[in-house]
């Protein structure tokens, strides 16, 4: 396992949580994606949320953006219940195809995350100008500002979305799959730079992913999502074979051969209906 990076204390742990959750539980009729889930995540701390597909990652983000209710339970964002359309959490959400002919710029998509909301004519004033050069600067993608989205790499992408989601200063980060189509390198890339938000802006981060790798020695917690039920810990207590055999029910092997983890036998779980499945926002679950 690679060696922690260095990390900032200054704002984890202090004050109330950003994100909280008592009891809760989210299910699709009969079947339960998770339950029991007792949970919070504090101001600069970043949460890795793991499990197979059809485990209640996704609906989990969703339920923090207030798109969906829990079955049971309480959740709080930042002391209130969710609702969506806060500047106080950005989110990226996952990969989502781009035509090479599509004239958006990089600029005019971290643009939307200030004034996307907005109908009509959105005259861009200098102090949105400004806010979005700042983004695109602080995640290294000054340089193809201008560059329309669909000619980017998928790494230079996401560095763009990114951008998008932090353009208002957000006190809470919820990225859904953001490593997605990444070789290793963009992977740890994108990893890091989302860290190093959490560390320098005490940012509460909720990083949901397939990829193990990127996130050893950077999450401080992993939630590991797996057949209805659930464990919270360090990377180390949480990916081992013993945790993760008692989380299935069955025998489990966390093996790391030549710098990569892979977890060997766990039973694929079910999908989940697709979102548009979902009910509306604020419609019982």
């Amino acid at each position: 396992m690679p060696h922690a990076r260095p990390r900032s204390t200054a704002h984890r742990g202090a004050g109330t949580a950003a994100i909280s959750l008592r009891g809760a539980a989210l299910a699709y009729g009969e079947r339960v994606l998770w339950q029991g889930l007792d949970l919070d995540v504090r101001p600069g701390e970043f949460l890795a949320v793991l499990g197979p597909n059809g485990s209640g990652k996704t609906s989990l983000v969703h339920a923090l953006l207030g798109r969906r209710r829990l079955s049971a339970g309480t959740l709080t964002v930042l002391g209130r219940p969710p609702r969506g359309g806060s500047r106080h959490i950005g989110y990226v959400p996952q990969h989502a195809a781009l035509s090479e002919h599509a004239l958006l710029r990089a600029r005019d998509l971290v643009r939307f995350g200030i004034d996307g909301h907005a109908y009509g004519p959105r005259p861009c004033t200098r102090a949105v100008r400004r806010r979005t050069d700042r983004a695109l600067r602080s995640v290294g993608a000054a340089p193809y500002a201008d560059v329309p989205v669909g000619l980017l790499s998928g790494g230079e992408r996401q560095r763009v979305r990114i951008a998008q989601a932090l353009v208002t200063d957000p006190r809470i980060l919820l990225c859904d799959e953001p490593l997605l189509s990444l070789d290793p390198h963009h992977q740890r890339a994108v990893t890091e730079l989302v860290a190093d938000r959490c560390r320098s802006h005490g940012t509460a981060v909720v990083f949901v992913t397939h990829e193990i790798d990127p996130l050893l020695g950077i999450a401080d917690r992993v939630l590991y999502l797996a057949r209805g039920g659930h464990r919270v810990g360090t990377p180390d207590d949480v990916l081992t074979s013993e945790a993760l055999s008692q989380l299935y029910g069955t025998q489990v092997d966390v093996v790391r051969v030549r710098g990569r983890t892979t977890v060997v036998g766990a039973p694929d779980v079910p999908e989940a209906p697709p979102h548009h499945a979902e009910p509306p926002p604020g419609a019982p679950p």
